[in-house]
């Protein structure tokens, strides 16, 4: 039988640790949620895991030793790794791209961590993705503001270029529908929705199906 009582656990890496203290007592009141270690540069993030667990990775970019995106690449590969949520103090654009290209599902921006930390660590934890208002803003004006070609922007028709059956995939992946679903849902197969998330991933200028699901979400695709 499943644990009711089980806590989501959380391991907290950052070089700071006044930034560390700050967390762990953002998150010492919630009757869910356990902090169970922390680090504060990237070998002590990869030496933990290599011989403890936990459900979520609290990561800041910026740390010592070895960097936030190598930690990213090579936690992937551990046999049993944690869910991450990217903390940043900076939240420009390219590196949000990199965050996500790596599969990440989160991204808070310090300032906006107090708000944000315990409704992304319990969404995370259920399997779904998190992102705050302004990380979202940031990635659809990517989007929707590509560089210019010819003297015209390539975002302004490319809400209208989109077919009937596009808007109904984006909807769907929008809605977290695998692409068994989707075939199942739409009676085509698995191959044709795959080749279509492939052209939307392209023609919207996204890197994976979070951008996507932003991308329909920001623009009120159905």
């Amino acid at each position: 039988m499943e644990n009711i009582d089980k806590k989501i656990t959380v391991h907290i890496a950052d070089d700071h640790e006044i930034i560390i203290d700050g967390l762990t007592a953002i998150l010492e009141f919630e009757n869910d949620i356990e902090v169970i270690g922390h680090s504060i540069n990237g070998s002590e993030v990869l030496d933990w895991f290599n011989n403890f667990s936990a459900d979520i990775l609290l990561l800041d970019l910026n740390m010592p030793n070895v960097a936030g995106l190598e930690v990213i690449k090579e936690i992937k590969k551990y046999k049993t790794s944690p869910k991450i949520i990217v903390l940043s103090s900076y939240d420009d654009i390219k590196l949000i791209k990199d965050v996500l290209k790596l599969g990440v599902k989160s991204f808070v921006p310090k300032k906006s961590a107090g708000e944000h930390l315990v409704n992304a660590i319990r969404n995370i934890a259920s399997g779904k993705q998190y992102f705050t208002e302004d990380v979202k803003e940031r990635m659809m004006n990517a989007i929707l503001h590509p560089p210019k070609k010819n003297g015209e922007n390539l975002g302004i028709t490319l809400i209208n270029s989109l077919t009937k059956r596009q808007r109904e995939i984006l909807n769907l992946i929008t809605l977290e529908f695998t692409t068994k679903e989707i075939s199942e849902k739409l009676f085509i197969s698995v191959s044709t929705v795959e080749t279509h998330r492939k052209n939307l991933i392209k023609k919207v200028n996204a890197k994976n199906s979070v951008g996507l699901a932003l991308f329909a979400i920001m623009n009120d695709i159905r």
